[in-house]
């Protein structure tokens, strides 16, 4: 229903309007809804989401000039459907646009170059030439990665890259293998690489992926920073590896089994990042972005939603590709299952684990947001000598013979307590912090104790014999 868009507020498909606008405001939101998602131009709605109405004798009249009006400014030809609408006693008019297949559409008297605008959250933004190229292509259903690129040759690119990680998986790629998968098209009988093998590759300059673990809940101050700048698949491997190197490891005893899981589910960080690195736009001078900080994780991607998708529609499962080629290479990897399924894996993922997850299209840059436990699980069961068969291997209250008397204080505290962490042992021993690590670190090498953890949060436990 109309009112419960209202109550909503505006939004990439949404403007409210107390009165009729200019004749170019109206033009500008119109072009807006075409090259986007399509949207409402609600008039007889304030800021503050109140229904003042108009007066419904001016309702013929304000049809005729917002149709004129859209008929003399905008191009190609926009054909919305006005009409008025009776809520709670008040009438207001509804301009619906739809999102036009004669991409891009732009204002006539400013031409394609200045008058072309998109829709970005509930403002209207003037589309740079970037921009203008890919609405072309939308409307030509062609993505950026399957255009051929000259600037290179095949003979200066290591395909091997792309080789091996077929070889992981048990399958077999080989030259036609890749023309196959439009990596490399023939133009006059020449091979050409297309821009998805340049991007696979890394051979663009923001191909890269910059991790970064911050302390505390804003970027004032970091930790550690990184920036992969290799192949997708390396990338790809090493800002997973930054994530289980910043993040806390929970562990529960099942048994005579350690399990150990990170604080946020592996998988969902990973299917994140892949989507990422698949939708993310290519032709913005933007990096993907990971980024750590106490409270939450942020996976940031350069370019919005793609061919004008809105948030309701990726949360739901919808798909749409920008980068065709890259897609379907990932897909022949496994490393995509089934399109669209990325978000809902996710969700299900961080739902079992009552993590808390969000995506947020802001501005150019789609950001994924992880929220951190704010307490890590502690070990759940640490069985005694009773539960566990008589024949078994099993975690032993006998005290090993080769303990320093201040590892002899840290073994008894752990028999007792179930684990130790580096500041209950500094306070046990009295020794400094440096000292303390070494001590816990020596009891790791003599095979006493196990660390689970790397980070903030980490502990010893003893280890299983």
């Amino acid at each position: 229903m109309l009112l419960d868009e209202i109550k909503k507020g505006e939004s990439k498909r949404l403007e409210f309007k107390e009165k009729l606008p200019s004749n170019e405001a109206i033009a500008k939101t119109v072009v807006a809804f075409s090259n986007t998602s399509g949207g409402k131009i609600v008039i007889g709605v304030n800021d503050k989401r109140e229904i003042v109405g108009i007066d419904e004798d001016k309702v013929f009249e304000y049809e005729e000039k917002i149709t004129s009006i859209i008929n003399d400014m905008c191009y190609p030809t926009i054909l919305p459907e006005i009409y008025a609408q009776n809520i709670n006693g008040k009438i207001v008019l509804v301009v619906e646009v739809f999102r036009g297949s004669l991409l891009p559409y732009y204002l006539k008297n400013k031409g394609k170059l200045k008058g072309t605008y998109i829709r970005i959250g509930s403002t209207n933004r003037r589309a740079d030439e970037t921009l203008i190229a890919e609405l072309q292509r939308q409307r030509l259903n062609k993505s950026f990665d399957e255009e051929e690129n000259f600037e290179y040759k095949i003979d200066e690119l290591n395909l091997e890259i792309i080789y091996n990680e077929f070889k992981q998986i048990g399958k077999v790629c080989n030259y036609e293998k890749l023309k196959n998968l439009k990596l490399i098209k023939q133009i006059n009988s020449k091979d050409i690489p297309t821009n998805a093998l340049l991007i696979t590759l890394g051979k663009f300059d923001n191909t890269s992926i910059k991790c970064a673990r911050f302390k505390g809940v804003t970027k004032e101050e970091f930790i550690d920073k990184k920036e992969f700048r290799e192949d997708l698949f390396t990338n790809l491997k090493n800002a997973i590896k930054f994530l289980q190197n910043h993040l806390n490891l929970n562990a529960k005893v099942e048994g005579l089994q350690l399990k150990e899981e990170l604080e946020i589910p592996l998988l969902a960080l990973r299917e994140a990042l892949i989507n990422a690195i698949v939708h993310r736009d290519y032709l913005r001078n933007s990096d993907i972005k990971v980024a750590i900080y106490d409270d939450i994780v942020e996976i940031t991607s350069p370019g919005g939603f793609p061919n004008g998708l809105t948030i309701e529609e990726v949360m739901s499962g919808r798909s749409e590709v920008r980068n065709k080629i890259v897609a379907n290479l990932f897909r022949e990897l496994k490393y995509i299952e089934t399109w669209g399924s990325g978000i809902a894996k996710i969700k299900k993922l961080c739902e079992e684990r009552g993590i808390k997850f969000e995506i947020n299209e802001s501005g150019n840059f789609v950001n994924v947001v992880f929220y951190r436990p704010q307490v890590p699980n502690s070990v759940e069961k640490i069985p005694n000598n009773s539960e566990l068969p008589a024949n078994s291997q099993r975690i032993t209250s006998e005290k090993p013979a080769n303990l320093t008397n201040q590892e002899e204080k840290i073994y008894d505290y752990v028999i007792k307590n179930n684990k130790i962490d580096v500041k209950i042992a500094e306070k046990l021993l009295n020794v400094k912090s440096a000292r303390t690590r070494e001590i816990l670190s020596n009891m790791v090498k003599k095979g006493v104790l196990q660390k689970i953890g790397k980070t903030k949060g980490s502990y010893y436990i003893l280890k299983t014999s």
